[in-house]
């Protein structure tokens, strides 16, 4: 069961309902709710019997006039990498209307060369199939400081590369291997998890791939998250290039591709709000080395598809779209941006296009070349107003209908949970101007926001589990030879693994020992085994789990 209400014990319900879930679904709940008013905080949670799940809260979308909106914007979370302080951080200030997440929520890899304690990727290597992929992201749901900021605010997010492979675009990736099978399968996998496991409405149901789509906030702003990834980007180029480079200016070559292209034209053409933001992947303002020899840094970015951006500049220019700010993630850095046009003037900053604000990361590490320093940024770019290449964090965003604000947080720490938070510069742009300017403080909400969801987490539910092995997963599957096992247990007992043909023979019996409380793992030799079908069963001592299997080759 599921329910929404104005406050916090449910006593004035406004929605209800019933739904099922099995794993198709891989046993995650999405309920798309009607009979909401607009512009208002509810708080929701789902039942089972006579138990409820910790509450949520969540707000939706205001219409007509609105004078003040804040969101939290967040990018890139390696979770191998440290804690998730910067969402603890943003779960308990409450003035923050809606987080906007721009990619890499979770990462493909294998285990890392730097691995916080306890802290260690399930499962733990590369994922390549939906139950790598779902193993994943059920994992980094656990995280608790996660689950609070999703938990106490709505989400608006999008992938970006690591979600998939790293360095990934819309016929393969960097870090897509002959040995991973189809690329075709792999995102697949990927995007179907990220549409079950991420609080997301999917918005056409015939083409799974398509995640763009537009948030209107009364008539304060427009938001559009693009997708500058897996839609319909080109291969990018590799290493640094000269911006003469041929290929890095083949007019055919896409960041975004033309249909999204021309739905962004169409709402920008059509949009009555004060504000337009661009929610996206990666950073839209230039950064070359100087000189007459010029090069791009990192053609990952908007500067590998420079036809494209300069497409985007001219539209916005020759129809006088006003007030554009560009929210951009996956640098693991934080940047303020001016977004030059050709003759830009650094000294009375004229002739940009809007301005761009770069949220660093919540865990992931710095990928900049090894040489990118501040004050060669600074000097090769009179456009970025700001850089820090090394804090982790998040920054809010401020908006009004006179300014739009940009206020960045920072904490100490990653690898312990014992952190200090401090407050970043801040920098605004105003209504009708297209540059940034330095503010004197960060900016205080005009709006009041009501109290959180409370923290009524239920452990007495436990009690009601007869069963102390509760879930297992097995991979790969179909297996050749070695087989990996991860189950749950209540608390320690033996356990056994046994392996059955189809004809219910017994053909492997396995001591696994004792068992921990919580996560465990092993792994078996099938090599041994004919090809076909088999059932390999985990025993304790009041109960068993059981995984269908196939032997191939």
């Amino acid at each position: 069961t599921w329910q929404i209400a104005t406050d916090t014990l449910f006593t004035t319900l406004v929605n209800s309902g019933i739904t099922t879930t099995d794993s198709s679904k891989d046993y995650t709940i999405k309920v798309d709710a009607t009979g909401l008013q607009a512009n208002t905080w509810y708080y929701y949670r789902f039942g089972y019997d006579s138990l409820y799940s910790v509450i949520g809260r969540t707000r939706t979308l205001p219409v007509g006039s609105v004078n003040n909106l804040r969101f939290a914007i967040a990018s890139c979370q390696d979770y191998q990498r440290g804690y998730y302080n910067a969402h603890h951080h943003l779960a308990r200030r409450n003035d923050i209307d809606a987080v906007l997440f721009l990619g890499d929520y979770t990462y493909e890899k294998g285990l890392s060369d730097t691995i916080v304690e306890g802290r260690v990727n399930e499962p733990p290597r590369r994922t390549v199939n939906m139950l790598d992929y779902r193993l994943r992201a059920s994992q980094y749901k656990l995280d608790p400081d996660l689950q609070e900021s999703q938990r106490q605010y709505p989400w608006i997010s999008v992938w970006d590369d690591h979600e998939t492979a790293n360095n990934s675009y819309t016929d393969g990736a960097k870090a897509h291997y002959p040995e991973d099978g189809s690329w075709y399968d792999r995102k697949t996998a990927a995007v179907l998890t990220y549409e079950q496991w991420m609080p997301i409405r999917m918005p056409d149901p015939n083409d799974t791939f398509k995640i763009f789509r537009r948030f209107t906030f009364g008539d304060l702003l427009d938001l559009h998250m693009l997708d500058t990834r897996l839609y319909d980007r080109s291969k990018p180029v590799d290493g640094i290039v000269p911006v003469t480079n041929s290929e890095i200016n083949d007019s055919t070559r896409t960041m975004i591709g033309p249909e999204q292209m021309a739905w962004l034209f169409n709402n920008l053409d059509n949009s009555t709000a004060q504000w337009q933001l661009l929610g996206q992947q990666v950073i839209m303002a230039p950064l070359v080395t100087g000189g007459a020899n010029s090069s791009i840094i990192n053609p990952d970015q908007w500067d590998g598809y420079p036809y494209e951006r300069q497409q985007l500049y001219d539209h916005i220019a020759d129809n006088n779209i006003d007030n554009i700010v560009v929210l951009t993630g996956d640098i693991h850095t934080s940047w303020a941006n001016d977004l030059p046009l050709a003759g830009y003037d650094a000294n009375n900053r004229e002739n940009s296009i809007g301005v761009e604000f770069v949220a660093t990361s919540i865990t992931s590490n710095n990928e900049l070349p090894p040489l990118v320093s501040e004050p060669l940024i600074y000097s090769l770019a009179s456009y970025v107003r700001y850089v820090n290449l090394y804090m982790h964090g998040y920054y809010v965003l401020d908006i009004t209908p006179q300014r739009a604000q940009g206020d960045f947080v920072f904490v100490s720490t990653i690898t312990s949970q014992n952190y200090v938070d401090s407050a970043g510069p801040s920098w605004y742009v105003n209504a009708g101007e297209h540059h940034l300017n330095p503010a004197t403080g960060h900016s205080v909400a005009l709006n009041v926001y009501p109290a959180l969801a409370p923290n009524n987490y239920i452990t007495t539910s436990i009690a009601k589990l007869q069963d102390n092995i509760t879930t297992i997963s097995m991979y790969p599957n179909p297996f050749v030879s070695q087989v990996i096992v991860q189950y749950n247990t209540w608390k320690p007992e033996p356990v056994m693994l046994e392996v059955y043909s189809a004809d219910g023979k017994l053909m492997m019996e396995n001591d696994l020992g004792q068992s921990e409380q919580g996560l465990n793992h092993a792994q078996f030799d099938g090599s041994t085994l004919p090809k076909g079908y088999y059932r390999v069963v985990l025993r304790g001592k009041g109960n068993s789990r059981s995984e269908a299997m196939i032997k191939v080759n």
